[in-house]
């Protein structure tokens, strides 16, 4: 007697039957989710509008050029300030006003200049020195406003009509600003190399303070030149990183551009190999990932034993001892920093060996159909290129969002607002106009306010929904690239299958496989495409902005509001890859039968659970061993790249360019190398997923007699019946 909880095999759909003219994709099949196309067509033509609309509305000049405080562009030709291409701030210590989190401007003056200060002045050292010498007057005024040329006006009215800073510090540019050249040397701020400094009021300062105002983010602030303290210091440590990282690209660009190239032939190498060689190479694999991991093991423990033996050396010194440093290679000199990394390889290495002790017989399974996958690929070589058409398509779609979302946020018209350093001022952040803000009272009752630049917008229609219109543009962009990965799954399918469905290879295999399964894919099964990428597109739109609300929600004190953030967030990412692995699958059966998406999800969906076991085993170790081979091929070149940038090939030494981090090139080549193993093997994983589909219909459909013949290659064959062989010995 059957148990309740037993599943009646039709519970799943029945098995395939036997069809004698069956042979692979059809030919004559119809329009599907006809619906969707038009829907999808008509989003398509909207965003082309969209993008005209903010192409005629936008001006990328408002995000390139900064702007000053009248709304004008630092360094844009044919206006008075063409050679004036850095924005130069009055008193830089305001940013730390409230008014900047509601605006996102400093309630400051803002000037375009030619060039940052290179020395401390104040206004009264100024006037001082200009009954002597009329050369200090003639260099300060280049930081004041255009035309004031009074330098005997009383500090008083100058700090209150904002004609002239009060004082002014050595400055660097950054992103067209200038920032205070703040510079951390032992532990100690400095600016120019100075620990004290004059204010606007004539009071020394010491530099000092400012770090110490950093390190106690929780005391409130003893004076209003230190709000910005931690802001100052957590920004410059930031910028002078950034330079550094920049100046790595910009020396090493061209041997990170050898490196992707060198792992792109050796992809396609790696895959034509397989073609071949393929058994010996993926054990080949196995056995690389597990010598390259335990080499990483050791070479750990090398450098820990060393740094521990050494009798005055940093062996005992721990990372929380010395905290943040923008130096990294500080951090290789700690033993703790390589007792860490070994423990991490340890753990890699031990999970990759159980996983191979525990499902060696279906690895053997896996590498036979990578096999039947490396036959398939080499009989349809041009599956290996179409990632190209799929990398040129979504280069297309992130260049026209990345255009449309800038021309978006510079749209509109410049917006002036009162800014005010008074807590209290009842004009604050209202809008205002600069030609007739001197006229009104706001002066007088808000001392020190002014008609400052805020921001690009309207009142329009168009410019109050200017944030939905973002949402829109992110929303079908995520839509566009899903349709381009889910029209290249659907095209490489159709070209599998069509190999896998041919009795006699490659006798039976249609005439240009790929380019018919293309056309097949785009002049029948748009709509069954779009339906499925709009179904994931708008789960991802859900993730970013649960992603939003909880980086907002970072600083709350509600733990329940994060509790829920961080479920919601780990049930979208689980719905995600479901939709994304179902997705797949009815994109193979619609390449196959040329049904609708519902029906090819549906039909798909039972024939995977009819072979559960199959799936949650086989498909995954296929995986695991694509995945061994991208990390591999990426993990070679990266020991390549860490022996040439570390100057360890002595043949080559006098080539490697001066760097301040080696690891900014190296992680460069690693990561992109991974991404390029990436899209060579996703050809050889849909491959495999294709045929593994076919493999299961194949099963159902075929027992193996003359009159219903296996499909599969021999070799396929062969290991299934010895599998099947092994269950019988077992059950029995």
């Amino acid at each position: 007697m059957a148990r309740k909880t037993d599943i009646p095999p039709s519970y799943y759909g029945e098995p395939r039957k036997f069809d004698p003219g069956f042979r692979g994709p059809i030919h004559n099949r119809g329009c599907t989710d006809v619906v969707c196309c038009v829907v999808f067509v008509v989003f398509i033509l909207g965003y082309i509008a969209l993008g005209t609309v903010a192409w005629i509305h936008g001006d990328p000049r408002k995000v390139v050029y900064p702007t000053d405080s009248h709304g004008q562009f630092c360094g844009q030709q044919g206006t008075p300030n063409a050679n004036k291409a850095i924005l130069f701030y009055f008193n830089i210590l305001q940013c730390a006003n409230p008014a900047v989190l509601i605006n996102l401007q400093c309630p400051t003056t803002q000037l375009c200049v030619s060039k940052c200060p290179d020395r401390f002045a104040t206004y009264l050292d100024m006037q001082y020195n200009y009954r002597y010498n009329k050369s200090y007057w003639e260099y300060y005024k280049q930081f004041c406003k255009p035309g004031f040329d009074n330098p005997r006006k009383s500090v008083a009215q100058v700090l209150r009509d904002e004609d002239c800073p009060s004082m002014i510090v050595p400055s660097r540019p950054f992103l067209q600003r200038c920032f205070p050249d703040f510079i951390t040397r032992n532990g100690t701020l400095t600016v120019a190399n100075k620990t004290v400094f004059k204010d606007g009021l004539g009071k020394t300062r010491s530099v000092i303070d400012l770090r110490d105002a950093a390190k106690d983010s929780n005391l409130e602030p003893r004076v209003n030149w230190t709000a910005i303290a931690g802001g100052i210091t957590s920004l410059l440590d930031a910028k002078e990183v950034g330079m550094k990282i920049f100046e790595d690209y910009a020396n090493s660009w061209y041997w990170i551009l050898i490196g992707l190239v060198i792992t792109m032939v050796v992809s396609l190498a790696f895959i034509l190999l397989l073609r071949f060689t393929a058994g010996v190479l993926l054990w080949l694999i196995i056995f690389g990932v597990i010598a390259v991991v335990g080499y990483g093991i050791w070479h750990c423990y090398w450098e820990f034993s060393t740094l521990r033996g050494k009798p005055h050396g940093d062996g005992d010194v721990t990372i929380s001892d010395i905290g943040f440093q923008t130096d990294f290679r500080v951090y290789l000199q700690l033993s703790q920093t390589w007792l860490i990394f070994m423990i991490s390889l340890s753990v890699i290495e031990a999970v990759i060996i159980i996983i191979l002790i525990f499902l060696r017989r279906r690895v053997r399974i896996a590498i036979a159909l990578l096999k039947e996958g490396s036959r398939a690929i080499g009989y349809i070589m041009s599956t290996l290129f179409y990632p190209i058409i799929t990398f040129v398509l979504l280069a297309i779609c992130i260049a026209y969002w990345a255009v449309t979302a800038v021309f978006l946020a510079s749209s509109g018209d410049a917006v002036y607002k009162v800014m005010s350093t008074q807590d209290k001022c009842m004009y604050a952040n209202l809008t205002c106009d600069p030609e007739t803000f001197s006229q009104t009272n706001v002066t007088k009752v808000c001392p020190g306010s002014q008609c400052t630049f805020a921001f690009y917008g309207g009142e329009s229609l168009y410019h109050r929904y200017i944030f939905v219109l973002q949402l829109c543009n992110l929303l079908v962009f995520l839509w566009l690239v899903n349709f381009t990965i889910a029209l290249g799954q659907c095209t490489l399918a159709g070209a599998f299958a069509s190999y896998y469905w041919a009795l006699r290879k490659p006798q039976d295999i249609p005439s240009c496989p790929l380019f018919s399964s293309f056309s097949r894919a785009v002049r029948y099964h748009t709509g069954s495409l779009a339906f499925g990428s709009l179904i994931l597109a708008v789960v991802q739109m859900f993730r970013i902005v649960l992603e939003y609300l909880d980086h907002k929600l970072k600083g709350a004190h509600n733990a329940f509001a994060r509790f829920l953030i961080c479920c919601l967030k780990c049930c979208f990412w689980c719905l995600e890859h479901f939709i994304k692995f179902m997705n797949r699958n009815a994109y193979i059966m619609i390449a196959i039968y040329g049904k609708n998406f519902c029906t090819s999800a549906k039909d798909a969906f039972f024939l995977l659970m009819r072979n559960v076991v199959r799936v949650a085993v086989l498909d995954k170790v296929t995986d695991f061993l694509l995945f061994l081979g991208k990390v591999l091929i990426s993990g070679s070149v990266g020991v390549l790249a860490f022996f040439f940038f570390t100057r360890k090939i002595p043949v080559i030494q006098e080539e490697v360019p001066s760097l301040n981090y080696y690891w900014v090139p190296l992680l460069t080549v690693i990561f992109g190398s991974y991404l390029i193993a990436h899209g060579f093997f996703n050809v050889y994983a849909m491959c495999v997923d294709t045929l593994f589909l076919c493999f299961c219909e194949d099963l159902e459909r075929n027992d193996g007699s003359p009159l219903k013949p296996f499909f599969m290659s021999p070799q396929l064959h062969r290991i299934l019946r010895r599998e099947q062989g092994s269950k019988l010995s077992a059950a029995s």
